[in-house]
């Protein structure tokens, strides 16, 4: 009876969770249910009688590794509050903390945040006297993650001969000396960044063979979700702690590997069955989220990439619409048009604002859509903006917390050490600084010991110094016996930034006084949601901010608030909505320009436009624009070519019209609906005026436009286009409706054209 639970898996499914030795490696399409088969295995294994403490699950997120373990506690009980279940970098940053003396850090170490890093990395490149243009931090930390992603050291990068090549060739010579000071730096300070978490674990494992063996014994079953999603060092640290028992299950789906350029290798996931001998393999192919029509949309899509394990996701859920595929004239009628619809499919529909999301390649595409959005009225929200934790006020309350754990935290310490006012002035911490380098000490240590270092610096800077000091200690010395908010606060009212906040009665002021306010109330329910756990220390709190994910910090306030989500589609991942819009699909925006060369690159974007489409489960609607404003100049644009792959049958065409020659907020509020399904009689071609639109033809919605009018058409005949005039067509290839057509305009410009898109008309 205890298994009962297996019964509502489907066979495929209940296979996975029943196949518990050796490696397996369970292969996920979209939306079929792999969270449940995972939970299941897991509720399965402690049923067997495995001791949840020797299971490791690793997910990409905590909201989802908390999803998981309230499943399982649904399941099987309290058997769930044991599990070593977490992120990657918030599971290794607990097992690091056990044994960081045997890597040189203190257990209180602190977890530097991106902007920590870039921080230090300014820094640095100001004391090295080098030019902050060539030097940027962002690209500098993104090198380093790179680099300690593929565990490679200070000493080794500076010893490698083709990276210095690399670096002079591209005038960052000085890159190998920053990279090394930043490591220093980090480690005088007790700190690591987020890389340093996976990097220091394999350090561990590979160094110290006591504590592998150890976790090796403890970590008898290893589970990975998104296993496509993880890079070398996640690799490295799987492989050699499952080397002992290879009971090893990783589940994800190679269509949705999209973070190259975090990283992520899709070689993992492509080569398990070499990397483990005798792996069982369990294919779900079921969707349960999209209607049939999006399904094969997306089968067809992601059936054109050659690097792929291949599997059929079929759905047994209603056909639903078409795909609705429409153009636009430019990127701001796009928006508009977008807008539009949402406004009408939520009355048609008596849908919620929040059942709706837009997609986009970049974030440079959100601005005409929050314009779009904002003359109809419709409330929206972008999902991945401007983090609670990343407002300044927040930010200087919890140095105060990072310095009161880790004295020697040298950014927390920059960013409070005179704040409120104290009279320690840059020129007295810059001679601080001064000291520590030279005595290869923190600068904590320096302050510590103030008289000891006969530093020139004014006597009552020297007290103001030591009264710092005996600030933070007395923090610390509360630290073991209070609890998480009760600190908190106490560190709130001492440090003189309640009062400073309180005092600013501005709209701002007040409203950051409200943000600490929260931050407390945040305090409040750690420590109160686990009455029967150990005391919530502020410690503790503090590292489970410091491995807050962006998907972590997005939870809650979408399923609080009725709002429309506008998001990149990287950030869409793992994310659903009834109703979904993909804009910008034109060629070198989606597919990337960047991407275009290689075709690793481009089955990655078919790879991103898959994700995009499978995140709708009733109505995916796709738009391009055939002019968009790029660096300031309106260029024109040509649809995607993942447009063409989608399967004739699966598509509903709808192109659109204006009767207006300009697009003030009263001209567009009378313009007639968007999709409307009785078409207008064709107008004239479009023509272009002092960049104005003046007329526009709207062809029939409905099936893919019928090209079969078109019998003249052959190389030689004369054919007009909306938006590039007369030409002559050179070849006609292909057959409806994937023929295409090469025609050479008078404007110079020679286009292959997909006809059921292109709308040509035969002259002669």
């Amino acid at each position: 009876m205890e298994n009962d639970f297996l019964a509502h898996l489907n066979p495929e499914q209940r296979g996975a969770v029943e196949a518990t030795e050796g490696p397996v490696m369970i292969i996920a399409g979209a939306g079929s249910g792999k969270t449940r088969v995972l939970t299941y295995r897991i509720a399965h294994l402690i049923n067997m009688g495995v001791d949840p403490y020797q299971i490791l699950s690793l997910t990409f997120t905590n909201k989802a590794a908390r999803e998981m373990k309230e499943r399982i506690a649904h399941l099987i009980g309290d058997g769930a509050r044991d599990l070593w279940m977490g992120t990657f970098h918030s599971v290794f940053a607990r097992l690091l903390r056990r044994e960081a003396s045997k890597i040189g850090y203190p257990a209180n170490f602190t977890i530097y945040d991106t902007d920590d890093s870039k921080t230090l990395l300014k820094s640095i490149v100001k004391e090295m006297g080098l030019n902050d243009t060539a030097y940027k931090a962002s690209a500098l930390l993104g090198r380093i993650s790179s680099i300690k992603t593929n565990l490679m050291s200070p000493k080794e990068y500076l010893n490698d001969i083709q990276y210095q090549n690399e670096d002079r060739a591209a005038r960052r010579e000085h890159f190998g000396a920053i990279y090394e000071t930043y490591n220093k730096r980090l480690y005088k300070s007790g700190a690591m960044d987020f890389d340093d978490l996976l990097y220091h674990t394999n350090i561990l494992l590979r160094d110290h063979p006591e504590s592998l063996l150890k976790y090796q014994n403890m970590f008898r079953y290893i589970l990975v979700d998104e296993y496509q999603d993880t890079n070398f060092s996640q690799y490295m640290i799987l492989r050699q702690l499952a080397a002992r028992h290879l009971n090893i299950c990783v589940v994800g789906d190679d269509a949705q590997s999209i973070y190259a350029f975090r990283g992520a290798n899709i070689q993992n996931i492509l080569n398990f069955q070499k990397h483990y001998a005798d792996t069982q393999v369990f294919k779900l192919e079921q969707n349960y989220r999209s209607t049939k029509n999006i399904v094969n949309a997306a089968n067809q899509v992601i059936s054109k990439n050659r690097d792929q394990l291949k599997k059929t996701v079929w759905t047994s859920n209603e056909e639903g619409e078409k795909i609705r595929v429409s153009r636009a004239f430019s990127d701001s009628e796009e928006g508009r048009q977008i807008a539009q619809s949402i406004f009408d499919t939520r009355i048609s529909k008596q849908a919620s604002n929040k059942e709706f999301a837009i997609l986009y390649r970049t974030n440079a595409q959100s601005r005409p859509l929050e314009e779009a959005l904002r003359k109809l009225n419709i409330p929206y929200r972008i999902y991945g903006g401007l983090s609670f934790y990343q407002r300044k006020e927040i930010k200087d309350l919890m140095a105060y917390f990072r310095l009161t754990i880790n004295h020697h935290d040298e950014e927390a310490l920059r960013r409070v050490i005179n704040y409120p006012i104290r009279g320690i002035g840059d020129t007295t911490f810059d001679k601080m600084i001064v000291a520590a380098a030279d005595n290869d000490v923190s600068i904590w240590t320096v302050m510590e010991n103030i008289a000891d270092f006969n530093l020139p610096v004014q006597t009552r800077a020297i007290e103001k110094i030591k009264e710092f000091v005996t600030l933070i200690q007395s923090f610390t010395a509360l630290l073991p016996d209070y609890s998480a908010f009760k600190l908190a606060d106490y560190i709130a009212s001492n440090t003189g930034i309640m009062k400073e906040l309180y005092q600013d009665r501005t709209p701002e002021g007040v409203n950051r006084m409200e943000n600490i306010q929260e931050l407390l109330n945040g305090l409040k329910d750690f420590t109160e949601k686990d009455p029967e756990a150990e005391m919530p220390t502020l410690d503790k709190f503090m590292e489970d901010v410091a491995l807050l994910t962006s998907e972590d910090i997005n939870e809650g306030e979408e399923q609080h608030t009725d709002k429309v989500l506008l998001m990149t589609i990287h950030a869409a991942k793992g994310l659903e909505f009834n109703y979904v819009y993909i804009g910008g699909l034109e060629e070198n925006l989606f597919p990337s320009q960047m991407a275009i060369m290689s075709r690793e690159e481009l089955e990655e974007e078919r790879r991103l436009f898959y994700v995009a489409i499978t995140r709708a489960k009733k109505q995916a609607n796709l738009s391009y624009s055939i002019s968009r404003y790029r660096y300031g100049n309106a260029l024109s644009c040509e649809p995607s070519r993942f447009l063409e792959e989608i399967p004739a049958d699966c598509v509903e065409n709808i192109a659109t019209y204006s009767p207006n020659e300009s697009y003030s907020q009263s001209s567009f509020e009378r313009r007639p609906k968007v999709f409307n399904v009785t078409p207008p009689p064709v107008s004239k071609p479009i023509s272009l005026t002092n960049k104005k639109l003046v007329s526009l033809k709207k062809v029939t919605a409905g099936a893919p436009v019928d090209n079969s009018h078109l019998t003249g058409l052959a190389a030689g005949a004369k054919v007009e286009h909306d938006r590039f005039g007369i030409g002559e067509v050179i070849t006609v290839e292909g057959h409806y409706p994937n023929s295409k057509a090469i025609v050479m305009f008078e404007n110079g410009e020679k286009k292959q054209l997909l006809l059921r898109f292109a709308h040509l008309k035969v002259l002669s």
